[in-house]
């Protein structure tokens, strides 16, 4: 594809129609954007090398402008000096720069041309260029955020994750805890310094009623 054709296709492409289109739009436009910027490299070095070639036909134009006004001072001196014979050959060598000067000058008017084609080129291109580094700033930024918001939601389903087992922890030590107050509730109690003696005293009832008992002795009666 020659430079031309290119140019024209980046200048005329629209860049967000074609990344709508893509799969993979970063991919797509850091391709495109070194390929813009091949072709400015193509289109800069092309424009130097027309500019250098119309400098060159200006200098030849000068000089063959030159010799033309030579060979006309020449012809009126030999007109003057009754040498028409001199006077022809000069006109001949006038006729013979002043066509070569008519082609030059349309070599010149063409040079002038394509370095005037090659600069709006240039500048074209870079305006796509810059809004192709733009939409790949916007890609890369719109791609980061979506990669922290993707983040930010998996860090937040496993906090969420994480705190639900914090809570049922919590509950269930909670339970826990009230069930041992519950069981140790539910253990009778150490007895009081007047519960110790009254078991006491029961206790020494008995043994005297066993004793008793033992003895073949007949109750004791209450009020004797």
């Amino acid at each position: 594809m020659g430079i031309f054709t290119r140019v024209r296709d980046i200048i005329n492409s629209n860049i967000n129609s074609i990344l709508d289109r893509a799969e993979e739009p970063e991919k797509l436009i850091r391709l495109m954007i070194q390929e813009m910027e091949e072709t400015l490299v193509e289109v800069k070095a092309s424009c130097a090398q027309a500019m250098a070639a119309g400098k060159k036909i200006g200098r030849e134009f000068e000089d063959v402008q030159a010799k033309l006004d030579s060979w006309e001072i020449r012809a009126r001196l030999a007109v003057e000096k009754g040498r028409d014979d001199l006077a022809r050959e000069a006109l001949i060598e006038k006729r013979r720069f002043a066509e070569r000067a008519e082609s030059l000058k349309a070599e010149l008017a063409m040079a002038d041309e394509h370095v005037a084609q090659y600069q709006e080129d240039i500048s074209k291109l870079e305006e796509k260029l810059a809004a192709a580094m733009d939409k790949q700033r916007s890609l890369v930024a719109r791609h980061m955020r979506a990669r922290t918001r993707k983040q930010a939601y998996e860090n937040l389903r496993r906090y969420d994750s994480a705190s639900a087992m914090l809570r049922f922890d919590h509950i269930e030590n909670r339970i826990e805890r009230m069930e041992a107050e519950a069981e140790l509730a539910a253990r009778p109690g150490k007895p009081s310094l007047e519960q110790e003696y009254a078991r006491l005293e029961h206790d020494e009832d008995i043994e005297r009623e066993l004793a008793r008992l033992k003895s073949g002795q007949s109750p004791e009666k209450t009020g004797e």
